[in-house]
């Protein structure tokens, strides 16, 4: 709250994603950062930098991205939400995500790629032996989500979090982001 307070920022309005229904992937994160809160736009801090560049050394335009995260309020003390914070905002968010007509989802970190399991137990399953994989930078998994009463099939694309305080990643993160989006180009 210090951060809404410090910006005059209202912490009750939320920090949506954007983007065209057409665009060609989904940006999933995990939470807005404090340049978010202040510019009230997502992917704009350090972590959207860093993706921003791999976009534009990529030939990706803003027009191809939809952008999201698991949940559009930032955490105290910048710790990830609990589990039952990500519940209580996903219905909203799985409405949101109805507005985007495609299905490459590119997950950043840990929290962005489980969120799309939190809604059943054997998705949540699968997620997490998914996690465990030593390839899972380099794999892709399919998802079925139920969204507003339809079937929607994801394809789930995960890279590391892009902040430097992921130390292990952080170095590796624009060369696993281009091949993500290089090899999913058609």
């Amino acid at each position: 709250m210090d951060c809404y307070k410090r910006f005059g920022k209202d912490p009750s309005k939320p920090i949506l994603g954007l983007g065209i229904a057409q665009a060609r992937w989904c940006f999933f994160g995990r939470d807005p950062g404090e340049r978010e809160v202040c510019d009230q736009f997502p992917f704009v801090g350090g972590a959207g930098e860093k993706i921003r560049s791999v976009m534009k050394e990529c030939g990706i335009s803003n027009d191809n991205v939809y952008w999201m995260n698991t949940v559009p309020f930032k955490p105290i003390g910048n710790k990830a939400w609990s589990v039952g914070d990500r519940r209580k905002c996903q219905p909203a968010l799985l409405e949101l995500l109805a507005k985007w007509d495609g299905a490459e989802v590119i997950t950043f970190g840990e929290a962005a790629f489980k969120w799309f399991g939190l809604g059943s137990s054997n998705d949540r399953r699968t997620i997490e032996q998914f996690w465990k994989r030593a390839d899972k930078y380099q794999a892709e998994l399919s998802i079925s989500l139920n969204i507003l009463g339809v079937e929607r099939r994801f394809i789930l694309c995960p890279v590391p979090h892009p902040s430097g305080a992921n130390a292990t990643w952080s170095s590796r993160f624009p060369v696993l982001l281009r091949e993500r989006l290089q090899n999913r180009r058609h």
